[in-house]
């Protein structure tokens, strides 16, 4: 039996409730070379969303097959605790706010 791996979901970091979705798989770009995977973060009943990209992983850029980070709560908590301390305000409204994260989230 193989494990499934999820492409979206719901958590709750300091008593708030966020919905997060995979926006992007890992991918090679004509333009920029490798790029990582990208999440997408909002604040359940809130307007700004949150676009979290991780770096490309290294098996990509030796030339193993492709593949992407495992996505648990704990690092999608720390994705939102690195988008909030670094200036994402869930509650206002605008373009969504694009962040850099290391491959734990942070």
């Amino acid at each position: 039996m193989s494990k499934s791996q999820s492409k979206g979901g719901a958590v709750q970091v300091d008593g708030i409730l966020y919905d997060w979705h995979l926006q992007r798989e890992p991918h090679l770009s004509d333009d920029e070379g490798w790029r990582g995977m990208t999440i997408s973060l909002q604040q359940r009943d809130a307007r700004r969303e949150a676009l979290v990209e991780f770096p490309p992983p290294k098996r990509l850029m030796k030339g193993l097959p492709p593949g992407r980070l495992q996505l648990d709560d704990a690092t999608i908590s720390r994705c939102v605790r690195a988008a909030l301390s670094a200036g994402w305000e869930p509650e206002t409204r605008g373009k969504p706010v694009v962040f850099m994260v290391d491959s734990e989230g942070n």
